[in-house]
């Protein structure tokens, strides 16, 4: 019997392997594909109130293992326990909103002379999900619970750094049951597993969410059989905080729109532009807020900020506080075993500087002063990306205007908001192509078929 590989998993606060998890080869890969093309046609035939039903199910056994796939999320992720939780009632809500959608994914009625002309929405197929190691469990349930509800197949890599929330989420969905080969989950190497999802002629669509230099080969690769693709890349968003905003609130917020996950997140507002005129005042709200980011222990229900996701992370994290770097001031982080990074705060810097200009991903923010409402919005975009950001002003008149100049997918006002499930999130730019949630996510895992029927003689 050929022995099948396997690969550690750590605990990034403690560098501990928490067990070792099955790396799968091409040939494994490729059967799981063969399972789910041959389970389409069926899946596609279930009655739309039965799908409904059966992901209801999902999300109440999701529900009642809340608790268990929170500490997976804590233990393989570095997630603080509150998140974490969040984060797996998040995945309940996500199938449970999608839930709804089988039962009301309707077409149109056209009118045309001479007959009848509807649309249909079918499915695609088979759809590949590539899943991010910075949250691995709600961006798994971004993508397979509306790829479910439109009535395709599933074949779901999690991160090799972070597979066990997924894996036990594959287990519920058997469990609700949802046919095991009608949503699978098999964790192993991008290169093999990932890229196959791309040159697999089965795989109708892929939807990944990591860097923009592999999304770009991964549309590219898409592009050999104009397969479909939804890219969720990079960010370096903005925070704008103007002169008439609330400065005490914008200054207390702020370390949490940066640093929450150890600021490895595509969201992060990782370049505060503040108008100069309320710059020194913000700067000194700001250093108190920054210090009293509590990070250590992410069981501890006190702790606000764990570890970053592996040691060669913390050294990428590490290269952008070199030695001569202008830290204005830092908090603090637990010394000894693990990925331990201080939140730190960089001013004055050259706006041409690695850390203006690059994604990050680690809990390191710049502060840029501006004149005006025209610079706001000139540094704010100048930047391949376009994710996400924040505006603070008091005035509606001019954060509406901001808003709409500003080049990115997500904006709030006066919060550091950007993902919610009932709304589309994307990006502009290089941060993607596509949009995940909403009303409307079936309709990226779904073709639009007209049928016209004459009822001339």
């Amino acid at each position: 019997m050929k022995a099948i590989a396997t690969v550690p998993v750590h605990n990034p606060a403690t560098g501990a392997v928490l067990t070792h998890v099955p790396s799968a080869s091409l040939e494994e890969v490729d059967a799981a594909i063969g399972r789910a093309a041959t389970a389409f046609p069926a899946w596609r035939a279930v009655a739309p109130g039965d799908r409904a039903r059966l992901l209801r199910r999902f999300a109440d056994l999701v529900d009642a293992h809340a608790e268990e796939l929170a500490l997976l999320e804590v233990t393989n992720a570095g997630h603080v326990i509150g998140n974490a939780r969040w984060e797996a009632g998040n995945v309940r809500d996500v199938i449970e909103y999608y839930a709804a959608s089988p039962e009301r994914h309707f077409g149109l009625q056209i009118p045309v002379a001479g007959g009848i002309d509807v649309t249909f929405h079918e499915p695609l197929g088979v759809v590949g999900i590539i899943v991010p190691w910075n949250f691995p469990m709600a961006i798994a349930g971004w993508g397979f619970a509306p790829a479910l509800a439109a009535g395709n197949t599933v074949v779901l890599k999690p991160a090799e750094l972070t597979p066990l929330s997924a894996l036990r989420i594959g287990e519920l969905a058997v469990e609700a049951g949802i046919p095991p080969d009608v949503f699978q989950v098999i964790s192993g190497k991008g290169s093999v597993v990932g890229w196959r999802f791309v040159t697999h002629p089965a795989v109708r669509k892929v939807c990944f969410t990591g860097s923009t230099e592999v999304g770009k080969g991964i549309m590219a690769g898409c592009a050999e059989q104009v397969k479909r693709v939804t890219l969720e890349l990079g960010g370096k968003s903005a925070n704008v905080v103007f002169a008439d905003a609330d400065i005490e609130l914008a200054a207390a917020r702020a370390p949490y729109g940066v640093f929450d996950n150890a600021g490895q997140d595509c969201c992060a507002r990782s370049r505060i532009l503040v108008e100069r005129s309320a710059y020194d005042q913000f700067m000194a709200l700001l250093e108190p807020a920054v210090r009293g980011v509590v990070v250590g222990d992410p069981l501890d229900e006190r702790t606000e900020m764990g570890p970053l996701i592996s040691p060669s992370h913390l050294e990428e994290v590490s290269s952008f506080v070199p030695d001569d770097a202008p830290v204005a001031f830092r908090g603090e982080a637990p010394a000894g075993p693990g990925n331990w990074f201080a939140p730190t705060v960089l001013a004055p810097v050259e706006r041409s500087a690695r850390a203006v200009t690059e994604e990050i991903f680690g809990p390191v923010v710049v502060v840029v002063p501006f004149e005006d409402e025209a610079e706001a919005v000139a540094i704010a975009n100048d930047s391949i990306y376009g994710l996400s950001g924040s505006i603070w002003s008091q005035n509606v008149g001019r954060a509406l205007r901001v808003a709409r100049a500003i080049d990115s997918g997500n904006l709030s006002v006066n919060s550091h908001s950007s993902v919610r499930y009932w709304s589309p999130f994307g990006g502009f730019k290089q941060s993607g192509i596509g949009r995940e949630l909403g009303p409307d996510a079936l309709g990226a895992f779904s073709d639009v078929k007209n049928v016209f029927i004459s009822t001339e003689e």
